[in-house]
């Protein structure tokens, strides 16, 4: 396996989103996002109602994130695609949740750790389709509404900056993972938000004041970690955001919170869904027990079933699968990458202030 295709995007939301181009793959690209967006109207996924969600999603996020919207369309320029349904291919997560159907393609395990031999860490499997495997990439954003300096951000061409994780030349970590969730509303994606902190905050506690200061459209989970040794859990709920700060926070494909645990699908038959608790519960049992630092994270993220969970997990060609694993320093800000199978692909080094 390859390294991840790397970027260098300054300029404006909306010229960064217009650099993607320069990698190519466009083909890919089309399959990976608009291509997916067709198969959901054929399936009778999109319908008015969904329309009407769009529509009302669209509105807000003109108001509390126009550079996100800047960069979703500077993309869609650059690709030659529809702006509205690359916005669409952002909210399939949602959209299945709201017909009850909802299918956990995007998987995820994600921790963050205070301290260590290296300082803090924030650390994630990315587990999903595998037709992200040619488009996964690593790009060094700069720009004006970076007020951060630079934000490396871990996604995949096509989709905006921080569309998996990233962190910040201030040494602001932060990793996603999918919840299906029973209840959805308007309010900010996590997409668009996860970037927006990256390019605004220095610290946990500011990227905390942003979270609590706007509605979430529901579903889906932060973890995050700052260079001062901040660390924060972010259960992304519609009915409010449920934060836990600590040493030590991990999250999975389920929420664990009192307010939300019963907020969670876990649809029977998926694959993502039916593994989720027990890579939560291995996590949680080893952890604690060292110290981590790069090196033996990388160990961690391995791990097969025979060493107690699915963290590491192997399918089919085109089915959910690790498709890569991120090592994120705070300390010294930086990110050791697998741009596949960690037990198995090549890790890389890449920094933020870097280029």
């Amino acid at each position: 396996m390859s390294a991840a295709i790397t970027l260098e995007l300054s300029g404006s939301a909306e010229e960064r989103g217009r650099g993607q181009a320069h990698a190519g793959r466009a083909d890919q690209v089309r399959a990976a996002t608009i291509g997916r967006v067709a198969q959901a109207r054929s399936e009778g996924l999109i319908d008015a109602a969904a329309e009407d969600y769009l529509s009302a999603q669209r509105a807000l996020h003109e108001q509390i994130d126009p550079e996100g919207l800047a960069e979703l369309d500077g993309i869609a320029v650059g690709f030659a695609l529809d702006p509205a349904e690359l916005f669409a291919h952002l909210h399939l997560g949602t959209l299945r949740d709201l017909k009850g159907g909802a299918r956990l393609e995007d998987g995820c395990s994600a921790w963050a750790v205070s301290d260590g031999p290296e300082g803090p860490l924030v650390v994630k499997n990315r587990d999903f389709s595998g037709t992200h495997l040619g488009i996964q990439s690593v790009a060094r954003h700069a720009g004006p509404d970076v007020t951060t300096g630079a934000m490396l951000c871990l996604g995949s061409i096509g989709s905006p900056g921080a569309y998996s994780s990233g962190v910040n030349a201030r040494g602001f970590a932060l990793a996603d993972t999918q919840v299906a969730v029973r209840h959805h509303r308007v309010g900010w994606l996590r997409y668009f938000l996860m970037t927006r902190l990256l390019a605004r905050c220095d610290t946990v506690a500011q990227a905390l004041d942003i979270i609590r200061s706007q509605p979430h459209a529901g579903g889906g989970t932060l973890v995050m970690a700052d260079a001062r040794g901040a660390v924060a859990a972010v259960e992304l709920g519609a009915s409010g955001p449920q934060i836990v700060e600590g040493s030590l926070v991990l999250r999975t494909n389920h929420y664990i919170s009192d307010a939300l645990a019963k907020d969670t699908l876990l649809p029977e038959g998926d694959c993502i869904a039916s593994n989720s608790v027990r890579r939560y519960e291995y996590l949680a049992s080893t952890l604690p027990t060292r110290s981590w630092d790069r090196a033996s994270a990388r160990v961690l993220m391995a791990s097969h079933p025979e060493q107690g969970a699915p963290v590491c997990q192997h399918g089919a060609e085109d089915g959910t699968k690790t498709i890569a694993s991120a090592v994120y320093s705070c300390a010294a800000p930086g990110l050791l990458l697998c741009a596949g199978s960690p037990c198995r692909d090549a890790w890389y080094a890449h920094h933020p202030l870097a280029g």
